[in-house]
């Protein structure tokens, strides 16, 4: 994989990340969604998620009731034929897929319910949102799946 060594650091990186995420945390809110959405911006112009699509091969977003409703109108199915193929409840009670890598994810890493992919694909790696603060640890453990995520922290660590 492409961003294999960004992965590798971001595991290397570990203790430094939750060090700054504690620090972040104690931050202004404001403050903190305006570094981590200026970061998002800079990193997005040098990663490709084409190149890489590990957050597809490796993890399930959940998929909430209009996610469920939308895909299941695309593919012909129903609601209760959608669940039962593709998704399975997680410990948590929502709805993940039964598998790794994403049954949509096609070889050439492109998905093939893009237009109608769920909330969570369509906002991941979440760096760029409001409110940052409330999904630091989230963040942090993101740096296991999204080279852009580890990218983003150092960029924010380098500027604590």
């Amino acid at each position: 994989m492409k961003y294999r060594s960004d992965l590798e650091r971001g595991v290397a990186q570990k203790k430094q990340n939750k060090k700054a995420i504690q620090k972040l945390k104690r931050d202004q809110p404001k403050k903190m969604d305006d570094a981590f959405r200026h970061a998002h911006e800079d990193v997005f112009e040098e990663i490709d998620c084409l190149e890489c699509a590990n957050c597809c091969k490796t993890t399930s977003p959940i998929f909430r009731d209009i996610d469920i409703e939308r895909l299941s109108k695309r593919l012909k199915l129903s609601h209760s034929k959608f669940a039962e193929k593709y998704l399975r409840l997680d410990s948590d009670g929502d709805y993940v897929l039964q598998s790794s890598p994403c049954v949509f994810l096609q070889e050439d890493n492109k998905c093939s319910v893009y237009e109608d992919r769920p909330k969570a694909c369509r906002e991941y790696p979440h760096t760029d949102r409001k409110k940052m603060h409330q999904i630091l640890d989230l963040t942090l453990r993101n740096t296991k799946v999204c080279p852009a995520v580890v990218r983003i922290l150092e960029e924010i660590r380098s500027n604590l």
